[in-house]
């Protein structure tokens, strides 16, 4: 249904985790629903199973807004004013669309309280880093707009954006080109609060920043990959930054894809297979 809608973990990868590490449910459930309005009616699904929502993860943040857009769905953190996380997925036939960036950065319209705008980031030496990136969202004019909400957007690096994440991004729409629908979960990890820019709403400046990829093989197994990427300059291979999910799940405090079946998402999170995600 379309909705118009590269073997081991690296030293930098190593690194990183040894630094930040100094009844799971569907989305929406009551208890959220009541207290993370308002948000859309529901997300967009991936595929024909409108049951899957596999990009979904599990948080327990009792202060999250979780925000349904119909390109992406974000769980908001008023505190930080950065998302948590971003999950979507991404179909084989949206990689090449039609609708070019906006480049127009817009305070979400369904967050409660007080919005990220664009200005405030000006001056900060920060890029507005999209986690979602807009060039997944070219499938449509709504998903396009939406991918310049600041609820998708984190401080990030300059070298850092334009640089290995760019490349991350470009191999995951490489993934969805080749394999279909992929399901992917990203963004920031905070493990410092003291770094902060804006001037009328303080906001938290990740020391990194992961992403977490799920998809099905032809022979109905599944497999699943995360990476870790510091906010920082650097030019290194993509499997430099590569490590398991659960290794990103024990860093972010988040479960990720918790609709998979309990044992096949135990067996699918703990290890990765470079050779499912080589292009």
């Amino acid at each position: 249904m379309n909705r118009n809608k590269h073997i081991l973990v690296g030293a930098v990868a190593i690194a990183v985790l040894s630094l930040l590490a100094a009844s799971i449910c569907r989305y929406p459930h009551p208890a959220n629903a009541e207290r993370n309005e308002p948000y859309a009616e529901q997300p967009t699904v991936c595929g024909d199973n409108p049951a899957d929502l596999f990009e979904l993860p599990h948080h327990d943040d009792s202060s999250e807004q979780v925000i349904y857009h119909a390109a992406y769905t974000v769980g908001y953190n008023p505190t930080y004013h950065l998302p948590n996380w971003v999950a979507y997925c991404l179909e084989g036939n949206e990689v090449d669309g039609d609708f070019s960036r906006t480049n127009k950065f817009l305070p979400d319209p369904l967050v409660a309280g007080d919005p990220v705008v664009t200005q405030d980031y000006t001056g900060s030496g920060y890029d507005r880093g999209h986690m979602a990136p807009a060039a997944d969202m070219k499938w449509s004019e709504q998903a396009m707009k939406e991918s310049f909400y600041m609820t998708n957007i984190c401080p990030q690096n300059h070298n850092n954006n334009a640089g290995d994440w760019k490349d991350l991004e470009e191999l995951v729409r490489d993934v969805a080109r080749k394999y279909g629908n992929t399901y992917i979960c990203v963004g920031p990890i905070v493990s410092d609060t003291s770094v902060m820019i804006g001037h009328l709403r303080r906001i938290v400046v990740p020391q990194a920043f992961y992403k977490v990829l799920l998809r099905q093989k032809t022979d109905g197994t599944w497999t699943s990959i995360g990476f870790i990427m510091p906010n920082e300059p650097g030019n290194r291979p993509l499997m430099s930054y590569m490590v398991s999910v659960n290794d990103v799940e024990s860093i972010a405090g988040i479960d990720f894809f918790p609709n998979l079946p309990d044992t096949v998402e135990e067996a699918v999170e703990s290890h990765f297979e470079v050779a499912d995600w080589t292009i």
